[in-house]
């Protein structure tokens, strides 16, 4: 069910300045999130084979190898839990082998195989496709101020996270 489905219902609210739930910049963005990640896990699917976790490890590792499963998470934006279960089976697949690493050594570090990379440039792809798909309404001056507007919201959150 898409946003624009949903009737808003007439409440008797208390305060009358309340506002309306799908004003919100917060929300707007979930929705947003929601509908580029059903469309987006589905392409991943469909032209690279893999789901939408597993291609967003596969782009960070083919990015910043070699990686620790704590940095993965990190770059992929996901858990260490998810991160792990989507390493694991990018092993299985071929696409990242996982040795052990030289300054822990009971930790594990993650790289490309070169069908991994192989694939990596698929994502890569598939990236740079969706992002004009999500982002081609925009001109290219609104596309930097977006970008610009959402590094700077990203900096502020991770600043409060951090202090």
């Amino acid at each position: 069910m898409t946003q624009k489905n949903i009737k808003p219902r007439v409440i008797d609210h208390p305060a009358a300045d309340t506002p309306a739930l799908e004003r919100f910049l917060t929300y707007r963005l979930h929705v947003l999130n929601k509908i580029t990640d059903r469309d987006t896990n589905r392409a991943y699917l469909a032209d690279c084979g893999i789901p939408l976790g597993e291609a967003r490890c596969l782009a960070a590792i083919g990015r910043y190898a070699p990686l620790s499963v704590n940095d993965l998470a990190l770059a992929a934006n996901l858990d260490k839990g998810q991160a792990s279960r989507s390493a694991q089976a990018l092993v299985e697949r071929g696409l990242v082998e996982k040795t052990l690493s030289a300054s822990d050594g009971r930790g594990v570090v993650l790289a490309p195989t070169p069908q991994g990379m192989a694939q990596y440039q698929q994502v890569i792809a598939l990236i740079a496709r969706r992002n004009e798909e999500i982002f081609g309404c925009l001109d290219a001056s609104e596309q930097q101020a977006l970008g610009q507007m959402l590094d700077r919201l990203i900096e502020h959150q991770q600043a409060r996270e951090a202090g």
